[in-house]
């Protein structure tokens, strides 16, 4: 698969897709606070522990997070370019290493499944980018950037 490839796309939009479907909830108060208990109640059943208890600090940082991730999925469902797959892969690597910093400091175990998601959607959408045959793919991107950028 190449970062020009219509499977490159398809793996971009369902990025897209499960981005929407896991962080629609985050975006208002009240859907959070729903899935917060949801979330809870699942990691309690698991055996993997509960969230820490609701703050309006707390829920305001999952509204901003759950609000520009619905976006930018939304983005990416519509418009499944290469460079929305390359910036969602980075993306992604910051998301899993902050996952990971939170679970190395006590953070919930219910994290654990998310991680290994983000860490997976990110792994096949950089792992085109690695590859020799993808360095024309990358100086196009480089190209129509450089040329919206002047354009603006």
């Amino acid at each position: 698969m190449t970062p020009a490839s219509p499977a490159y796309a398809r793996l971009v939009r369902a990025s897209g897709w499960y981005d929407l479907i896991v962080t629609a909830g985050f975006a208002t108060p009240w859907t959070y606070a729903l899935l917060h208990r949801l979330l809870s109640a699942a990691g309690d059943a698991a055996g993997l522990g509960t969230m820490p208890a609701l703050t309006p600090m707390q829920t305001l940082y999952a509204n901003l997070m759950g609000s520009v991730v619905v976006i930018w999925s939304v983005l990416r469902v519509v418009r499944p370019l290469p460079l929305y797959g390359l910036l969602d892969g980075a993306a992604r690597a910051l998301f899993a290493l902050w996952q990971a910093y939170a679970l190395a400091h006590g953070g919930p175990e219910v994290l654990w499944p998310f991680l290994v998601l983000e860490i997976s959607f990110g792994a096949a959408q950089l792992s085109p980018w690695a590859r020799p045959r993808a360095a024309g793919v990358r100086e196009g991107i480089r190209k129509r950037v450089r040329e919206t950028c002047q354009d603006s």
